[in-house]
């Protein structure tokens, strides 16, 4: 036999060995003798807790976790597989979603166990952008841009047009400011921009539509935020306004189920609309309002879809520090 052959076939007599010897593990203990933190984790989540402890009931190396995935049609690295146990990524994209399913067979797990904690624990939009500023990641971008956290400006009106693609996704947003200056020597506006889970920042584009031009972009990938300078022609003197609009494309990411924007002070007047594209329409919308990014979520009203334009949307008259945003469910 030549050298190739003869370590393809150690190779691959490795590989049944360490098969055969999983599924007699499994087969010795079975479901009913599931460690008590692994039972507990199934109960009452986190998803990447009971993850990492069904792992680890398994006894499984995350090579060989990757080895069964590549088995059942699945490809994840094993990269994906320890941020995923470890709560730092969250399995979104459909191909991420079909592995969580054949994890529940690889790890004899109850059908839908590790999928319905995922669904429970899906981290509000609001939530998310709350920790992303408590990290310090968006106070870093800003300082790099040399900018404040209000810039200087007071906004007097800030109009919102939201895009929800064909793959039920966040297409992209325009956004419509007024903004007057509160000092000398105001040139620019600091826009910031919040991926869902799963998006690319690198693969984001920033457009300047009206009354400014892009300047400097900084993007961080583990957290999807982009931010980007947009300039104004002249240099704005105390109780000046500008009106200036620009747009940014994202599509990164998958599913998405709302919109929210975070509020730090009083503001002038806000409008928010959300339009679908015509072949993934949602079942139900409606708006919601909470006092902080961890309070409890109020002012619920259902919103009537545009049967011809496809879009909802909200309007507050003048903004107060919180949140405010449209969600949505799918069919």
């Amino acid at each position: 036999m030549a050298p190739s052959r003869r370590a393809d076939a150690r190779e691959a007599d490795v590989s049944r060995r360490a098969d055969a010897s999983e599924n007699g593990d499994a087969a010795g203990h079975g479901d009913d003798a599931c460690p008590v933190e692994l039972d507990s984790a199934l109960r009452g989540g986190p998803f990447h807790v009971a993850l990492r402890a069904a792992i680890a009931a398994r006894g499984l190396p995350l090579q060989r976790v990757q080895h069964h995935l590549t088995r059942h049609g699945v490809k994840v690295g094993v990269t994906s597989l320890s941020y995923w146990q470890q709560g730092a990524r969250r399995p979104q994209r459909p191909e991420s979603l079909r592995a969580v399913r054949a994890l529940e067979e690889i790890l004899r797990l109850p059908a839908e166990s590790l999928l319905r904690l995922l669904a429970e624990s899906a981290e509000s939009a609001s939530a998310r952008y709350a920790r992303v500023k408590d990290s310090g990641v968006l106070g870093r971008l800003l300082a790099e841009l040399d900018q404040s956290p209000d810039g200087g400006l007071e906004a007097l009106g800030h109009q919102e047009r939201v895009r929800i693609g064909a793959r039920r996704e966040l297409s992209g947003r325009e956004e419509q400011h007024i903004v007057r200056a509160r000092r000398d020597g105001v040139d620019r506006f600091v826009a910031v921009h919040h991926g869902d889970p799963g998006c690319v920042p690198e693969r984001m584009t920033v457009h300047a539509l009206e009354n400014c031009r892009t300047g400097r972009v900084r993007r961080h990938h583990d957290t999807g935020v982009l931010v980007a300078e947009l300039l104004f022609d002249t240099r704005l003197r105390a109780g000046d306004t500008c009106l200036f609009r620009y747009a940014v494309e994202d599509g990164t990411a998958d599913l998405t189920r709302e919109y929210a924007r975070l509020f730090d002070t009083v503001g002038g007047q806000y409008a928010l609309q959300v339009r679908f594209d015509p072949s993934a329409l949602p079942a139900r919308c409606h708006r919601f309002a909470q006092p902080s990014p961890a309070g409890p979520r109020a002012g619920r009203r259902d919103l009537p879809l545009s049967q011809r334009h496809h879009a909802v949307h909200l309007v507050e008259p003048r903004v107060r520090p919180g949140v405010v945003g449209i969600g949505w469910d799918w069919p």
